[in-house]
């Protein structure tokens, strides 16, 4: 009988779904699609389901294989029965009424699903997964006050206070992104609020309000037009205001920014943000810096896999680093 240990890694986000099998050497396979937005509320936790069973395949293992499944996910959560279920507007149409989301889910039982196929599955916010993974392996390794922020299709963050990563009452610490900003702002946010951090800065709510998606708007912004130009550089400053909010709340130290945009974007981007930092309140805000995820594209995916990642791998991965094998 074959003694591996092998582990499964979720990263279901608003706009692709990722699914990642690893033994103790490291990932061994990661298969990747559009997030599910049609069917019936089910049919993301089966994607889920079927795209481990793809990974593992591809690594040539059978999915009984798979021990524990971490899992990375956007939210927020709620619990049903016991189960962590998503009540997300960048998913459920049903919440948004977005023509964008075809379908009519007002929560996604996430977490019920996939124990139909899975006994040990541990959820967690993205933002929280991806803290975690930077804290392990990536650019916050010897940091107890630190903040990980996404800037992608949705705003996220996950929290580390002297230390201590925050959960909440139901693990939705961190959902910054629903920070009201601006209350006369048109800017609406698929959970209901106008000008609340996502409303204003996401990808998705960017492309809707340009009326194009927002890899061409922000692609437009870099090379100068004007329009796209004054709307990105307007969301990077309410980033930055979201930002300057949480160091003074938290006496954070320093922001790891990961997400789709940042990742593309942030070389132009940080000195804006930056400045809506730094220009205030000194005393709180003189010594907190910018960094980018160390773990780039992964840091989700990376970040799932830590939530359940046997303690004696840890030094091991973090010498080899052996995720890298992913990204050729």
């Amino acid at each position: 009988m074959d003694k591996t240990i092998y582990l499964g890694a979720l990263d279901i986000g608003g706009t692709k779904l990722a699914a990642t099998v690893a033994d103790a050497s490291g990932p061994l396979a990661r298969v990747v699609a559009p997030t599910a937005r049609s069917g019936g509320e089910r049919a993301v936790g089966e994607q889920a389901t079927s795209l481990l069973a793809q990974a593992c395949a591809t690594a040539g293992i059978a999915p009984g294989m798979i021990r524990r499944v971490g899992v990375s996910s956007c939210g927020p959560f709620v619990t049903v029965d016991g189960a962590i279920a998503l009540v997300t507007p960048n998913l459920c149409g049903g919440l948004s009424g977005a023509s964008d989301l075809p379908n009519d889910w007002t929560r996604i039982p996430l977490e019920s699903v996939l124990r139909e196929s899975f006994a040990d599955v541990v959820i967690r916010n993205d933002c929280v997964a991806a803290l975690t993974g930077e804290r392990s392996f990536g650019a916050l390794q010897d940091q107890a006050n630190c903040v990980y922020v996404t800037w992608s299709t949705g705003i996220g963050f996950g929290l580390c206070v002297d230390g201590h990563i925050l959960l909440g009452k139901h693990g939705n610490a961190g959902h910054a992104g629903h920070m009201l900003l601006d209350a006369a702002s048109d800017a609406l946010c698929g959970c209901g609020n106008r000008g609340d951090v996502e409303a204003l800065v996401s990808g998705r709510n960017l492309g809707r309000r340009g009326g194009q998606n927002a890899a061409a708007i922000f692609a437009a912004a870099r090379q100068g037009e004007s329009a796209e130009r004054t709307l990105v550089e307007q969301a990077a400053q309410w980033f930055g205001r979201a930002l300057y909010n949480l160091a003074v709340t938290l006496d954070t130290r320093v922001f790891v920014i990961g997400g789709s945009v940042w990742l593309h974007h942030g070389d132009w981007l940080e000195a804006l943000v930056q400045h809506e930092i730094v220009t205030r309140l000194p005393a709180l805000t003189a010594e907190v810096t910018l960094k980018p995820a160390a773990l780039g594209s992964l840091v989700a995916d990376i970040g799932a896999l830590c939530l359940v990642l046997p303690a004696e791998w840890r030094e091991t991965w973090r010498q080899r680093q052996p995720w890298q094998a992913l990204t050729s």
